[in-house]
């Protein structure tokens, strides 16, 4: 029984982890603006591919995530894709490629200013 808890709690850490690092939500929509505009210049505006592969949730299902995670940070040698470290760090690409994973949400539309 002990056993069996210390194995449970074990596997639940990393996850509590990662969601306790989860960025704020000021830096979340830094991050959307980030994706759609710099990762969108490769990848699409709409994220449906371009240069880059699609980073849609049917074209990532079947990839491991810690896989993904360490492509936006360290990049891909050899391909237009660079690496991520010096404007994301290992929470914040991890919280990216959740989000690309369900369906990246888009970027909050500009307020509009008074006609005068």
């Amino acid at each position: 029984m002990r056993a069996a808890l210390l194995l449970l709690l074990a596997g639940w850490a990393p996850w509590a982890a990662a969601q306790a690092a989860a960025p704020d939500a000021p830096r979340q929509a830094e991050l959307v603006r980030l994706v759609r505009q710099d990762c969108g210049s490769c990848h699409g505006m709409r994220l449906t591919g371009g240069l880059g592969p699609p980073l849609t949730p049917q074209a990532l299902a079947e990839r491991p995530r810690e896989a993904m995670v360490a492509t936006v940070i360290h990049g891909r040698p050899g391909t237009p894709m660079p690496a991520w470290r010096a404007m994301l760090n290992e929470a914040e690409a991890e919280w990216v490629v959740a989000q690309l994973m369900r369906g990246f949400p888009d970027e909050p539309a500009a307020p509009r200013r008074a006609a005068r």
